[in-house]
């Protein structure tokens, strides 16, 4: 293995030295230039623990358990004519593109291409637009139907 700083091969075990906010492996002569590491895996595992603090296991009962609400919970979904609903919902208050856009801090370009249909808001821009005009834009659908 090769120093991650000089490029010199590395005799024995590299050193994990955090220079200028990166863990490096580095050679013993370049690990002064930072803050030696200990040695711990760079990932750690999260494991949850039950109400005693011992680690618990997931067993095969509970996975299938929250796989099962995942699909139980209904999904956000877009109606279909969200940009005539936002429009009218925007003329209706005497708003202009820009005005609107300074409310919800958007871009004007945003709002002019949702409002003409070319994109479609993802579902937190979406929420946006229901709370500032008032409006409802996202149905809630299950994946069952």
């Amino acid at each position: 293995m090769n120093c991650e700083i000089c490029g010199k091969p590395i005799e024995g075990r590299p050193i994990r030295t955090k220079i200028d906010g990166s863990v490096l492996e580095v050679c013993k002569e370049c690990s002064k230039f930072g803050r030696v590491q200990k040695d711990t895996p760079l990932e750690r595992k999260f494991v949850s623990r039950n109400k005693k603090g011992n680690p618990q296991k997931r067993t095969q009962a509970n996975k299938q358990n929250v796989q099962r609400r995942r699909r139980e919970e209904p999904m956000d979904e877009l109606v279909e004519d969200y940009n005539v609903i936002i429009r009218k919902a925007r003329e209706s208050k005497g708003w202009t593109r820009e005005e609107l856009g300074a409310k919800m801090y958007e871009k004007v370009s945003v709002i002019n291409r949702i409002e003409s249909g070319k994109m479609e808001p993802d579902i937190k821009l979406a929420k946006k637009f229901e709370k500032t005009l008032g409006i409802t834009i996202i149905e809630k659908y299950d994946e069952m139907d």
